[in-house]
């Protein structure tokens, strides 16, 4: 469609925009669909109160209160859930004592601490920090623990796949020959004894007793499995000229959401007048969640290393005046940064009262 032009405004979105304005996008379908760059006088995230239950929010997952063991159920914190997905952390510091099985959905874990194996039907996984595991619905998995293990845990209640990165070509962001798979163990000796399997099914647990060890698998084909990648391994996309949206560094898709990347890149200092900070953005069709894996988020104040913020649809985000002044004298982002964006609405849950950053809305305040 071509687009309509009326009043103040610049003729490259996010470059040039005219002294004393701020530009919002405004847009439908993430950043894929119809959309309009509004110039106001002032930020939208100029707010002195809020209140109601649109309250941009953030949380400390690393402070809360944990017994310590491997009890990977009695230790998995739901924070964030909808009938397409659960968003939760799990601490975990020696090996689980059971094996699970997810017949709810497909589980995606972002290894935020810790190294060690991760065990499944179709075989052993070591993994390390940094590390994507993606667990398909219905496969047996038990973590065995070398450090201290904090997850980053993605419950999908539809198949995680890659996205279509179209005129970028199938090996951009991430080369699928990059991706890791398991290969059985032939040689199997584990200790005579009964095993615990735990099944999940419609949110319930149901527990199955075998007298020899849950994982046998001596092999397997086909093309459904258990993947492994880690974020040194995926390549962002970057424009020296221009402000790229979100949705270039999407990882992921599932049925109503998407999980995205935000790694170690240049910014846009090909041109003086090129936005460097994401824009401000009503989120109209998704809910947003960012996890703050590593480095220094220079679009946040007071965030740090293990925390998420959430940015429900209907009120708008983007960077916090400091940021602003931060990005004229920095050529280079070094931030690790998982997005889950939602086209549902995301329930907050009770249990997040304990470790919330309550006073977060008001970090874009400048008095």
């Amino acid at each position: 469609m071509i687009p309509y032009i009326r009043g103040k405004v610049t003729r490259q979105a996010h470059v040039d925009i005219p002294e004393g304005t701020y530009e919002e996008e405004y847009a439908r379908e993430g950043f894929f669909g119809r959309y309009a760059h509004l110039y106001r006088t002032a930020p939208p995230v100029g707010w002195t109160e809020i209140e109601g239950d649109l309250k941009p929010r953030a949380f400390d997952p690393l402070k809360i209160e944990k017994t310590q063991g491997g009890d990977y159920l009695g230790q998995r914190e739901v924070m964030l859930l909808n009938h397409d997905v659960e968003i939760a952390y799990v601490s975990l510091n020696v090996d689980m004592p059971y094996f699970m099985r997810n017949a709810d959905g497909d589980e995606v874990f972002f290894i935020h601490q810790g190294k060690g194996i991760l065990e499944t039907d179709f075989g052993p996984l070591q993994y390390q920090v940094g590390d994507y595991l993606v667990v398909p619905r219905g496969t047996v998995f038990r973590f065995k623990v070398f450090e201290k293990t904090d997850i980053l845990n993605i419950l999908s209640f539809s198949e995680i796949r890659l996205p279509d990165k179209g005129i970028l070509g199938q090996h951009a962001l991430l080369d699928p020959a990059m991706i890791q798979v398991p290969t059985p163990e032939l040689n199997q000796d584990h200790p005579a004894g009964n095993y615990d399997l735990l099944i999940r099914r419609c949110g319930g647990i149901t527990k199955v007793v075998y007298p020899f060890y849950p994982i046998n698998t001596v092999g397997w084909k086909g093309t459904l499995t258990v993947w492994q990648i880690n974020v040194k391994d995926i390549r962002p996309v970057s424009s020296d000229r221009y402000h790229l949206p979100p949705s270039a560094h999407i990882t992921f898709v599932a049925n109503q959401f998407v999980i995205c990347t935000f790694l170690p890149r240049p910014l846009e200092n090909g041109d003086p007048n090129a936005l460097k900070v994401p824009f401000y953005h009503s989120n109209i069709d998704y809910d947003e969640v960012l996890f703050y894996h590593h480095g220094q988020f220079f679009s946040r104040a007071g965030t740090k290393e293990g925390m998420i913020t959430f940015h429900p649809q209907g009120i708008h985000h983007g960077p916090q005046a400091d940021a602003i002044k931060r990005t004229n004298d920095i050529k280079y982002t070094n931030e690790i940064a998982v997005m889950i964006d939602t086209r549902n609405p995301l329930q907050v849950s009770g249990a997040t009262e304990d470790y919330e950053w309550k006073e977060y809305w008001k970090s874009w305040r400048t008095t």
